[in-house]
């Protein structure tokens, strides 16, 4: 399978939207938006993502769209982030989706939260380099509950 990155497009925005509204998916990211389901709330993330100093890419397997990955927030404390459709879990995606995205951003340290249960994502983050620097509990929208998280950097 093939894995590219590219812009965004408008056209991607609606299958996001799909993606990130699948129950098991939310359930495994936990940390989501608080409705999913609200459009307006998610075109006006999106819009800001676009806008700002992010990197955010469209992940492409094989030509389909399949989810996202960015890189964000302020300088020295920039995190990434990825969602690649539940149907092409497991298939190296998100590990080479987020190898690419790594050698286009060379900007270090670069840090990453996931669910301690989320043993996919912990999966590809340490095969991507990044390395566990601490755990924290938080609440997680999707769970309705505070949970475990692992907090994990990229060093240069």
């Amino acid at each position: 399978m093939h894995v590219a990155l590219r812009e965004i497009h408008d056209s991607d925005l609606p299958v996001f939207f799909r993606q990130m509204n699948d129950p098991e998916a939310v359930r495994m990211a936990a940390f989501t938006a608080k409705d999913p389901a609200d459009w307006d709330a998610f075109d006006a993330h999106w819009q800001r993502i676009r806008s700002s100093d992010d990197v955010a890419r469209t992940v492409l397997a094989d030509g389909d769209v399949v989810g996202s990955v960015a890189v964000y927030g302020e300088p020295g404390e920039r995190e990434v982030t990825y969602w690649i459709d539940r149907a092409y879990w497991g298939r190296g995606i998100a590990t080479a989706a987020l190898r690419d995205l790594l050698a286009e951003v060379p900007e270090r340290p670069l840090y990453a939260r996931a669910a301690a249960d989320n043993e996919g994502s912990l999966r590809v983050l340490e095969k991507c380099g990044f390395r566990e620097t601490a755990q924290a509990r938080g609440y997680a929208q999707a769970r309705d509950e505070e949970i475990d998280e692992v907090v994990l950097t990229l060093e240069g």
